[in-house]
């Protein structure tokens, strides 16, 4: 059973002076990253800058003490934008310090009762949806200050549809010379990754925005000009409640405890892949649900694992948790000392650097090719999903997917599901037994039996290959039905195979899972000759083509 032990305290038994130089630098460089992100998400969340400082500083701090992954690096993300500004805008700071505390309590009892491994019982399409959704929202809640328009007094801007309908009725008030500094800005974001990859965009952008408003004199909103700007550290602050009041904000705190297990696991398994590790997806849990629970009580909004700064921690060399740890230090550095400098960041600036997080988590190739290639069953999922957290909320969309998705998914099981007599036949019959069949040298051949669906799609990857595997049969007389979450963990599973050069051939393929990976562009990619009848025609082929 896995253990519920910090990944820190494991990888400190052979900690030595040239990784904690290494965790070092990567710490300040994604330190210097999280700054801008997250003020600016702070801003998109309805609060004022420093509170993503106090939450990348307290959260970041904790999860990365207490985590189960050896490189997380958590804060404030896009994920929770809308709902805390939701919150916040309804039932103010105490409602949202008492929204992030649940959540933070649901995530440890998840964690304590070892329910780490059922976050894969949330479909691939309706994560894609509310994620993509989550994405049009927060660009669309931006426009304002892109555009710099100017609202009339009493304008109520709380639900994205509330936020487009007041764009669109103040259109004409737009600031030329806030729309110059935000695209001087997208353009420095879009562009600068190609120029250099070791300073982030976002930035170069802050700074030339800032000198753009001050050398030339513009007219346009600061940060300064809205907020007003603390270099305080956080301080304990404990939120008054009553019961009613939990009951009234237990649905949000179920939605931010999801959500943030859903992108902390996440981003543990991207980061797994990336340092050939495993994380302790439980202890993650506890640590995520203790780190939300600090951040509320100083200061801060919800926080999860951020797979982009996770990612930079592992290319700037951390490679373990002591990198997070000095990220969050470097931060209340960073406030103390240039908090007060935030105030001359534009507004447009700001925006400009939020629509390239909306862009980079929108996931849309990834939608359009589920739109495209899935079956029309998970299409309805990933669209309802989409739509109902654009036009509604995470709360709504989350629960309807989910119980849509559990409904079709039943119904696809009932169309698919035969109850038949015992048929006996010998085995030299059977052309599909294995039995006294030789098996070619480098060559591996496994069984898929029953149904693969979004809760079993996992146990593609578990597939393990030997080091002189040049071959690998899968037998698919079982499968008699798959869906978009199947198909992704398979594409997945290819593309392992393909990076050790093994070849993949399918044996006795079912007239279900052939239409999907036909849709999928699968068929095409695995090649159509790699597709037999049974079992003889897959070893035969192995033994011809693919032995060494």
């Amino acid at each position: 059973m896995e253990k519920l032990k910090p990944k820190l305290f494991s990888v400190m038994k052979t900690y030595t002076k040239g990784q904690f130089v290494k965790d070092v630098i990567a710490g300040i460089i994604v330190a210097i990253i999280a700054l801008p992100l997250s003020i600016a998400l702070a801003l998109a969340s309805g609060v004022g800058p420093e509170e993503g400082i106090y939450t990348a500083i307290v959260a970041g701090f904790l999860i990365s003490f207490l985590g189960g992954s050896r490189v997380q690096i958590a804060g404030p993300t896009a994920a929770f934008a809308t709902i805390v500004a939701g919150i916040v805008a309804t039932k103010g700071m105490d409602g949202l310090i008492l929204a992030t505390v649940l959540a933070g309590v649901i995530l440890m009892a998840m964690g304590f009762l070892r329910l780490g491994n059922l976050i894969k019982y949330i479909p691939y399409t309706i994560t894609t949806g509310f994620t993509a959704g989550i994405a049009v929202t927060i660009a669309i809640g931006q426009v304002k200050d892109f555009l710099g328009l100017a609202y009339p007094e009493g304008t109520v801007t709380i639900e994205t549809m509330e936020k487009l309908e007041a764009v669109i009725k103040n259109i004409s008030t737009i600031n030329v010379q806030a729309l110059a500094v935000g695209l001087v800005c997208l353009a420095i974001l879009i562009i600068w990754p190609y120029v250099n990859k070791t300073v982030p965009g976002s930035l170069i952008a802050v700074i030339a925005g800032i000198l753009m408003v001050k050398l030339l004199g513009m007219k346009v909103n600061t940060i300064g000009d809205l907020y007003e700007i603390s270099n305080k550290l956080p301080s304990l602050r404990l939120p008054s409640f009553t019961w009613k009041e939990v009951g009234d904000i237990l649905p949000d705190a179920f939605t931010i405890a999801i959500l943030a297990a859903i992108e902390s696991l996440l981003s543990c398994v991207v980061s797994d892949s990336m340092i050939n590790s495993r994380h302790r997806s439980n202890m993650e849990l506890i640590a995520q649900g203790v780190g939300n629970i600090g951040s509320a009580l100083f200061g801060g909004i919800p926080a999860t694992g951020a797979i982009a700064r996770t990612a930079a921690n592992i290319k700037n060399g951390g490679r373990t948790p002591i990198a997070g740890m000095v990220h969050s230090v470097t931060l209340v550095l960073i406030l103390v000392i240039l908090m007060p400098y935030a105030a001359l960041i534009p507004m447009p600036c700001i925006a400009a650097i939020l629509f390239m997080v909306a862009y980079n988590m929108s996931g849309w190739r990834s939608f359009l090719h589920l739109f495209k290639s899935s079956p029309r069953s998970d299409v309805v999922v990933l669209a309802l999903s989409f739509v109902l957290t654009v036009v509604f909320d995470l709360v709504l969309a989350i629960s309807a997917g989910i119980l849509l998705g559990a409904i079709l998914f039943m119904k696809r099981m009932s169309d698919v599901t035969e109850v038949k007599g015992w048929k006996y036949v010998d085995e030299e019959d059977d052309p599909d037994a294995l039995s006294l069949r030789a098996v070619p040298s480098h060559t591996l051949v496994y069984e898929i039996s029953g149904p693969m669906f979004f809760a079993a799609a996992h146990k593609i990857l578990r597939i393990s290959l030997k080091e002189d595997t040049t071959c690998l049969i899968l037998r698919m007389r079982s499968v008699n039905a798959m869906d978009a979450t199947a198909m992704h963990s398979l594409a997945e599973f290819l593309e392992k195979c393909e990076k050790r050069g093994v070849r993949v051939i399918l044996s006795h393929v079912n007239e279900q899972p052939k239409k999907v990976m036909d849709k999928a562009g699968l068929t095409q990619r695995i090649g159509k000759e790699n597709f037999c009848a049974n079992i003889d025609e897959a070893l035969e082929a192995a033994a011809k083509n693919f032995a060494p």
